[in-house]
């Protein structure tokens, strides 16, 4: 304590309380409870509306045992169907990420030195990111009317934006030494990118592909209920019409199917990634 005292006599300004700082803190979290009561108020927030929905909810989850498609020529028609969403996913996601190879080099800042060029890049890629699939869909949808091909074609563009941004940042992190090694060995500046920067990025690229591809296969079951092909509008329309054992086995279906990618794109990625062993 003798210790602290004298510490505190000797440096008075390091130990005198921040004022401003603790205001500014304070000023934070207050607004940040603010705008959690206002949220609160305005979406009529009801804890008694919440523990009815319980007793309904059970209600739904009974009405959907057991799952069953009701006849094998139905089970049939829905197999087909979650066969048309993977297909959307799968293209949607190679689509966009062969598009998104140019862009993530653009975006780039160690890649491209016009710096107007890159800020086009950056701002493109963000407002493009900005607009979720449903709505990309819906877009398409009324370009090329309805079908998986809208769908696929919605989850091209809602990717190639977070594909780009993504792989510009692996292309900005990448180690310079391999870079910097072809230069001396005299190699040109696209010599360089294809031996010291794409051998870097690829595996990160990859990975990240694969893992989109798990994710838009639950996209490709959303985007499918407003019209865009796929399990999706079975989907919503059994759950219109009440029927909640077609439902359930829908349902069971996606969630078969979500498991297995994810276990496949897991090793994949681990394969990749360099990690075999794991």
């Amino acid at each position: 304590m003798s210790d602290r005292a004298a510490l505190v006599a000797r440096f008075p300004a390091a130990f005198a309380p921040n004022w401003s700082a603790r205001l500014q803190t304070i000023g934070v979290v207050g607004g940040a409870v603010g705008l959690y009561i206002f949220g609160l108020v305005t979406l009529d927030f009801d804890p008694s509306r919440i523990m009815r929905g319980f007793a309904r909810l059970g209600d739904i989850f009974e009405m959907m045992l057991p799952p069953t498609p009701d006849s094998w020529s139905r089970g049939q028609l829905y197999f087909e169907a979650l066969i048309q969403t993977l297909s959307i996913a799968f293209l949607g996601t190679f689509m966009a990420a062969i598009l998104a190879v140019p862009l993530g080099f653009l975006a780039a800042r160690n890649i491209v030195a016009n710096w107007l060029l890159h800020i086009l890049a950056r701002r493109s890629l963000d407002t493009i990111r900005s607009v979720d699939t449903l709505i990309w869909a819906l877009i398409w949808i009324n370009v090329v009317g309805l079908g998986p091909f809208a769908g696929a074609l919605a989850i091209m563009t809602a990717d190639i934006a977070a594909f780009g941004k993504l792989m510009s940042e692996a292309i900005e992190t990448a180690d310079r030494k391999p870079v910097e090694g072809v230069a001396a060995a005299g190699g040109n500046r696209l010599e360089a990118i294809r031996f010291g920067i794409i051998p870097q990025v690829l595996p990160i690229f990859a990975s990240q592909v694969l893992y989109f591809f798990e994710s838009n296969t639950r996209s490709a079951t959303i985007i499918g209920i407003v019209g865009a092909g796929g399990i999706g509008l079975y989907l919503s329309e059994e759950i219109r019409v009440l029927e909640w054992q077609r439902a359930a086995f829908l349902i069971l279906m996606v969630l078969v199917t979500v498991a297995i990618i994810d276990q496949v794109s897991q090793r994949l990625r681990a394969a990749i990634m360099g990690n075999r062993g794991r």
